[in-house]
C-alpha cells in the first residue's frame, strides 16, 4: 500500500492510493461495515482503522489488514459505483481536492545517519564509520510534499541531502539483524536539508544546529509498506535541483544495511512505531562540489527514491516575526 497523510476540508486523514485517487480509509472502511454489518458496526471502524497515521502504526497488523480488506472492497466496485462517488464523496478524492502533507506529521523520533555511503565520507573528507554515526531531528522541521524549505535568516550555506527514510512499525529494543526487517513498516523519500555553516563551523561545528531548523526534515510523498519494497539495500534515489541532476546513486552503496540499522539502534534505545530513520546520503551534496552549489531562495528540490515516488519542495527565504 501506498498510504498518505492529506488535508480536505479543515480534517487531516490518514489515505490510501488507489487507482490514481485517494482513499479515505476510514471512510472507506465504514461505508463496508455499513453496507456489510450494519450501523453499528460502521461505527465501530475508528478503533481498527483511525484517521491518524501515528494511531495506524501503533494498531499494528490489525490495522494494516484492515486498510487492506477495504482496498480490496473497493477494488471490487463495479463501475457504476466508483464514479458514482469519485470526488463526489467523503471516501474518493481526486489530487487536486487535498493537500497532501508529511505522511508522518509527528514522529516520536527522528533519527538520521551520517556518512552511510562510502563515497560520501570520502567527498565529506572523513573516514568510512566503523559503526553508525547519528543525529537527530525535532518534530517541528517536518514538513511534507510542496511545502516550503525555509532558509533561515543566518545561514548562507543550505545544503540538499537525497535519503531514503524507513519507518518502524513495532515496539523494540535489543532486535537481533535478522529479526530487525519485521519492525520496519515502510519507506518514504527524504531530504536531510543541512545548514552547513552551523554544521560545519558555527559553534566549533554543530550538526544539530545545522540539521534541525524548522522545514529540514521534507519527507513523502507517501508511505510506501515494507511489502512493496522487497529490497531495501537496492533502490535507486536522486536529488534534482531546477531540473539538473545532482546526486544519483543506490542504496546498494550503503555503509549500513537497513536491519544492521534497526539492530544497532535498538541497543541503544527503545524503538516505537512511527519512528523514522534517515539512511544517509550518497555523494553529489552542494558543500562539496567546486564551486558550491547551495540552495537559494526560489529553487525547487526533487528528491526520487525508486519504487517510492518524487518529493517535491520549493525553497523559499524565511522572515523574521
Amino acid at each position: 500500500m501506498r498510504l498518505l497523510t492529506f488535508d480536505v476540508g479543515g480534517q487531516t486523514r490518514l489515505g490510501a492510493e488507489h487507482r490514481g485517487r485517494i482513499i479515505d480509509l476510514q471512510n472507506a472502511a465504514s461505508l463496508r461495515e455499513l453496507a456489510q454489518h450494519g450501523l453499528s458496526a460502521a461505527n465501530a471502524v475508528a478503533e481498527r482503522l483511525p484517521a491518524d497515521t501515528l494511531a495506524f502504526l501503533e494498531r499494528g497488523e490489525s490495522a494494516l489488514t484492515a486498510a487492506r480488506e477495504t482496498l480490496g472492497w473497493i477494488q471490487d466496485w463495479p463501475a457504476d459505483i466508483w464514479y458514482a462517488l469519485d470526488g463526489q464523496s467523503a471516501v474518493i478524492y481526486r489530487e487536486d481536492q487535498v493537500r497532501r502533507r508529511a505522511p508522518i506529521l509527528r514522529p516520536p523520533k527522528i533519527i538520521c545517519l551520517g556518512l552511510n555511503y562510502r563515497d560520501h565520507a570520502a567527498e565529506s573528507g572523513m573516514p568510512v564509520p566503523k559503526e553508525p554515526v547519528l543525529f537527530s531531528k525535532y518534530a517541528t522541521s517536518v514538513i511534507g510534499p510542496d511545502e516550503p524549505i525555509r532558509l533561515p535568516t543566518d545561514s548562507t550555506e543550505v545544503d540538499y541531502e537525497a535519503e531514503l527514510v524507513f519507518v518502524i512499525g513495532k515496539r523494540g529494543r535489543y532486535i537481533p539483524a535478522a529479526e530487525a526487517m519485521a519492525y520496519v513498516a515502510g519507506y518514504m523519500c527524504g531530504h536531510d536539508v543541512s545548514a552547513r555553516d552551523y554544521q560545519l563551523r558555527r559553534g566549533g561545528g554543530q550538526w544539530m544546529a545545522g540539521k534541525t531548523f524548522d522545514t529540514f526534515a521534507p519527507m513523502g510523498p507517501a508511505l510506501v509498506t515494507a511489502d512493496e519494497i522487497p529490497d531495501p539495500n537496492a533502490l535507486a534515489l536522486s536529488c534534482r535541483v531546477n531540473g539538473e541532476t545532482l546526486q544519483n546513486s543506490s542504496t546498494r552503496e550503503f555503509v549500513f544495511t537497513v536491519a544492521q540499522v534497526v539492530s544497532y539502534l535498538s541497543g541503544i534505545m527503545t524503538l516505537e512505531p512511527g519512528d523514522v530513520v534517515f539512511t544517509g546520503t550518497p555523494p553529489g551534496v552542494g558543500f562539496a562540489r567546486r564551486p558550491p552549489v547551495l540552495l537559494q531562495d526560489g529553487d525547487v528540490v526533487e528528491i526520487e527514491v525508486e519504487r517510492i515516488g518524487v518529493l517535491r519542495n520549493p525553497v523559499r527565504a524565511d522572515r523574521r516575526g
